[in-house]
C-alpha cells in the first residue's frame, strides 16, 4: 500500500512516497520537491562478498535528460552514456553523507540508486536527492543509523538563503550543502568567494537547523512502515557452524591481547617520519602476529582471519589513544603541525605555466596550457547546454604510492579531487573580459601520503601565476583531521592528516581560501557527527595552517607574471558594434575565413560584440585586428586615409579605405590643376592618400586628393595636366560620359519630361 508524507519545508511542498513503485528493492521512495521528484532505491545482497575487507557501499546517481524534456544533442549517440562529471561528484556527495552511519564491519554489498525523473529548474535536485537517499535507507531494515537530512545554504547581500532557486544561487556568494543529524554534521560541500570562516560556521549551522523539517518528516514515514527485509544477522545453522565461530570468537581474543601489548612497544618506540618507515612497522606487526598465533597451533586460514579483522582496527585505535592521551602523533609532529613545505615554479621549457609543490611526502607538479576562446569546454546535462573556459584535471597515477596497477582512465576519485581544487580557485579566476583565454590546469600527483588533492590546489595556484595569469589572490588548502572517541567524550583536531591518521572516529576535513576568506570545503568522516565545537577549532587552526602556505607561495613567486610564456598564444579583445559583426563574418562567412587564412589566426566573437583574435606570431595577430578594426571603422568627414586604387573609370578612381568600404575621388578632386583623363596620373593598385569630404545619406563616400602633401610627387611636372578650355567640347562630344561633368557642376541631370 502506498504510503505519503508530506511538509511544508522552507515556503515549498515536500513530499515522500513508497509502497507503489520498485517494489522488490528492498526499498524505494519518490521525494517531490516543488516539481522536482528524485526515485531512490536500496538493495543489500544476502550475502557477504567473499575475501572483502572493507563495507561495499556503491551510490550511483543517475541524470535523465528527460528529466528536463531534453534531447541529447550528439547527432549519432542519443542515450545517456558515461555518467556526467555533475553526476559522479553528486554521487560521491551523496556517499560520504550516508557511509558513515552504516555498520562498517558488514562485508553485504549495498547499492543506492538516484535517479533523477523530474527538473524544474528552480529547486536543485542535489538535495532532494540527499533527502530522497536517507528516506529510502530509513525504511529499508538495513544496519543504518540514519535518518539524516540535507540542505543548501546561499548568502545574499549578506542573507542566508536555504535551498535556494538556481536564479538565487547565480547571486550568492556561497554554495554550501549541509548534511546531518538534527544535531551534529555529516558531510559538508561548500564554494565559497572568500567568505570568512566566522560566517562559514554561521551558515553550517544554521543550515543544520533548518534542516530538521526533512529529517522528521523521513521519521513519519519511518513510523508507518514495516521494514521488508530486516538483515542485521545471519542465523547459524548447525553445531558445526557454532564450533567455528567459537574458534574465531577465540583466535580473535587471543589476537586482540597480544596486539594490545605489542602495537604500543612497536609503533610508538621510536619516531616513524617516513609513510615508508610506518608502512614497515604496521608489516611487522602483522607478521608478529601471525608467528604468535602460528606458535599457538592456529591454521592459517584463522591466522589470515585475524590479521585481517584486527591489525588495521587496533592500530587506528591506538593511534587514536595515543593523541587524546598523550598528544602525541606516529610522526612526531605538534598537532597544529604542518609538514615540511617546498615549491617551485618554471620547472618546464615551453609549457606555459609549472609548478611543483611539496607537503611532507605528498608532491604534486601542476602544468596550466592557455588556449583560444574557441576552445572551451562545452557541457551537457541536466542543467541545459553550458561553456566552461577554466578547467583543473587532477591524475593519481599508482607510482605515487609506490604500487604498480593498470592505468584504466579517470575514477571518482580523480573527478572530485579534480573539481575540489577547481571550485578553490575558480572565484578568483580572472573574467573572460579581463582575460581572454581558456584556461587548463594539470596536476600530476607525483607522491601522495595525505591530501595530494589540497597539494594540487596550492600547485595550480603557483603553475596559474607563473603562466602570467591574473589571478585575484593565491589560493591555497589544508587537510584538517580528527582523532576522537566513538562518543566524542574526547577530541583532537589534528593539521595536516596523513596515512595512518584517517582512521575511525576521524576526519577529511579540506578547507581552501586566500588571506581574506574561504573558497571551498569538503568534509567527510568516519564518525557519526561534528559537533560545532569540533567545526569551529577546524576553522581556527585550519586558518593558521593556511597563513603558513601563503607566506611559502608569496615567497616562491609573489605575483603572476606581467608577461605571458612566449609559447603562449597572444589574444587581442575588443569590442565592436553588434551590428557590424554580421559585416566582419561576411556572407557565408567569406570575410573572417579570408582574414584566418591570411594570418593564421583564431577569432571568436560574442553577441554582444566582443572579438577575440589569438594566435602564437604576434604579427600576424596585429595583422587581423587591423583588417577587423577597419572593417569596423565608422568613417568620418575630414578623415584622411592611405589606400590602394582599386578600380579605375573615366570620371575618377575608387580608393579601397578598408577590406569593406571604397570612396570615389573625383578626376576634379585628384590634382590641383584640371586633369584630363585619371588614367594619366593614376593606376590600379597605386597607393594614395584621400580626404573624406562628403558621406551621403546612402553611405557613399566622395573624396579628394588636393591638400595633401603626402601626394605632392604625383603632381610633379603638372603630369596629365589638361586645357580647361576642352572641357565644353568634351562635356557636348557625342558619346561622351557626362556623369563627372554633372557632378562637378554639383546638379542632378535634368528629370524626363512626362
Amino acid at each position: 500500500m502506498e504510503k505519503i508524507v508530506s511538509c511544508d519545508w522552507l515556503g515549498r511542498q515536500l513530499t515522500i512516497k513508497t509502497g507503489k513503485i520498485a517494489l522488490q528493492a528492498d526499498a524505494a521512495v519518490l521525494v517531490q520537491y516543488g516539481e522536482t521528484v528524485v526515485m531512490a532505491t536500496v538493495v543489500q545482497n544476502k550475502s557477504a562478498r567473499e575475501g572483502t575487507d572493507f563495507f561495499p557501499l556503491m551510490v550511483e546517481f543517475q541524470e535523465k535528460l528527460y528529466a528536463v524534456g531534453i534531447i541529447k544533442g550528439s547527432r549519432w549517440i542519443k542515450r545517456e552514456g558515461r555518467p556526467t562529471d555533475d553526476s559522479v561528484l553528486t554521487g560521491r556527495m551523496i556517499d560520504r553523507s550516508i557511509r558513515p552511519l552504516f555498520n562498517q564491519d558488514d562485508r553485504r554489498d549495498v547499492q543506492v540508486i538516484i535517479t533523477v525523473l523530474a527538473v524544474d529548474q528552480e529547486n536543485d535536485y542535489d538535495v532532494v536527492s540527499l533527502v530522497a537517499s536517507s528516506a529510502a535507507l530509513a525504511i529499508s531494515g538495513l544496519e543504518w543509523r540514519g535518518p539524516i537530512g540535507g540542505i543548501r545554504v546561499g548568502r545574499i547581500e549578506g542573507n542566508f538563503v536555504f535551498n535556494p532557486t538556481y536564479a538565487e544561487q547565480a547571486a550568492s556568494d556561497l554554495d554550501l550543502i549541509v548534511a546531518g543529524t538534527k544535531n551534529k554534521t555529516i558531510m559538508i560541500e561548500a564554494g565559497a568567494n572568500e567568505v570568512p570562516e566566522t560566517v562559514m560556521l554561521e551558515a553550517i549551522l544554521a543550515g543544520q537547523k533548518n534542516m530538521k523539517p526533512a529529517i522528521t518528516l523521513i521519521e513519519e514515514l519511518q513510523k508507518q512502515i514495516e521494514p521488508k527485509n530486516n538483515k542485521v544477522k545471519q542465523v547459524l545453522k548447525d553445531e558445526e557452524e557454532l564450533k567455528k565461530e567459537a574458534d574465531k570468537q577465540k583466535n580473535l581474543n587471543l589476537g586482540s591481547t597480544w596486539l594490545k601489548e605489542s602495537i604500543p612497544n612497536i609503533l610508538f618506540d621510536k619516531t616513524y617520519y617516513t609513510k615508508g618507515e610506518r608502512k614497515a612497522a604496521v608489516n611487522a606487526i602483522k607478521e608478529q602476529l601471525n608467528s604468535y598465533l602460528f606458535e599457538k597451533g592456529v591454521s592459517a586460514d584463522q591466522r589470515d582471519d585475524v590479521v585481517k579483522s584486527l591489525v588495521e582496527k587496533m592500530i587506528d585505535e591506538a593511534i587514536t589513544a595515543s593523541i587524546l592521551e598523550n598528544g602525541k602523533r606516529v610522526d612526531g609532529r605538534a598537532l597544529n603541525e604542518i609538514r615540511p613545505l617546498s615549491a617551485e615554479v618554471a620547472l618546464l621549457p615551453r609549457d606555459h605555466g609549472t609548478s611543483l609543490f611539496s607537503r611532507g611526502e605528498t608532491q604534486v607538479m601542476s602544468i596550466v596550457t592557455l588556449g583560444a576562446p574557441s576552445m572551451e569546454q562545452s557541457l551537457e546535462g541536466m542543467e541545459g547546454q553550458s561553456k566552461k573556459r577554466y578547467m583543473h584535471h587532477y591524475n593519481f597515477p599508482p607510482y605515487s604510492v609506490g604500487e604498480a596497477a593498470p592505468l584504466r582512465g579517470t575514477g571518482r576519485r580523480e573527478i572530485g579531487h579534480g573539481a575540489l581544487a577547481e571550485k578553490a580557485l575558480l572565484p578568483m579566476i580572472p573574467s573572460r573580459e579581463d582575460f581572454p583565454y581558456t584556461i587548463r590546469v594539470v596536476s600530476e600527483t607525483l607522491g601522495s601520503n595525505g591530501s595530494s588533492s589540497m597539494a594540487s590546489t596550492c600547485a595550480s595556484t603557483l603553475a596559474l601565476m607563473d603562466a602570467g595569469v591574473p589571478i585575484k589572490k593565491p589560493v591555497v588548502g589544508i587537510a584538517m583531521g580528527l582523532a576522537s572517541y566513538h562518543d566524542l567524550s574526547k577530541w583532537q583536531v589534528l593539521t595536516d592528516i596523513q596515512d595512518l591518521e584517517d582512521g575511525d572516529g576521524g576526519m577529511d576535513f579540506k578547507i581552501t581560501g586566500t588571506d581574506a576568506g574561504l573558497t571551498a570545503i569538503q568534509l567527510d568522516t568516519k564518525t557519526e557527527g561534528l559537533t560545532p565545537e569540533i567545526i569551529a577549532q577546524t576553522f581556527k587552526q585550519g586558518r593558521e595552517a593556511l597563513n603558513q602556505i601563503l607566506e611559502v607561495i608569496k615567497n616562491t613567486i609573489p605575483a603572476p607574471r606581467q608577461e605571458l610564456s612566449p609559447y603562449a598564444p597572444r589574444i587581442t579583445s575588443f569590442h565592436v558594434d553588434p551590428e557590424k559583426i554580421g559585416t566582419i563574418i561576411g556572407p557565408g562567412g567569406k570575410v573572417i575565413n579570408k582574414i584566418i587564412e591570411e594570418t593564421g589566426v583564431s577569432i571568436d566573437i560574442d553577441d554582444d560584440g566582443l572579438v577575440m583574435v589569438c594566435g602564437t606570431d604576434a604579427a600576424m595577430v596585429t595583422k587581423a585586428v587591423n583588417q577587423i578594426q577597419d572593417i569596423v571603422h565608422v568613417f568620418a568627414v575630414g578623415e584622411v586615409v592611405t589606400g590602394k586604387v582599386v578600380r579605375m573609370m573615366d570620371f575618377g578612381a575608387f580608393v579601397q579605405l578598408n577590406n569593406s568600404q571604397d570612396g570615389l575621388v573625383r578626376a576634379s578632386e585628384i590634382t590641383p590643376y584640371y586633369l584630363e583623363k585619371p588614367g594619366d596620373i593614376l593606376n590600379i593598385g597605386d597607393t594614395v592618400t584621400v580626404k573624406i569630404t562628403e558621406i551621403d545619406d546612402q553611405g557613399r563616400i566622395n573624396l579628394t586628393m588636393k591638400g595633401l602633401i603626402e601626394n605632392a610627387d604625383l603632381w610633379k611636372d603638372e603630369k596629365g595636366k589638361g586645357d580647361p578650355a576642352n572641357r565644353m567640347n568634351n562635356f557636348r562630344r557625342p558619346g561622351g560620359d557626362n556623369r563627372d561633368r554633372f557632378a562637378s557642376r554639383n546638379r542632378a541631370p535634368r528629370r524626363p519630361r512626362f
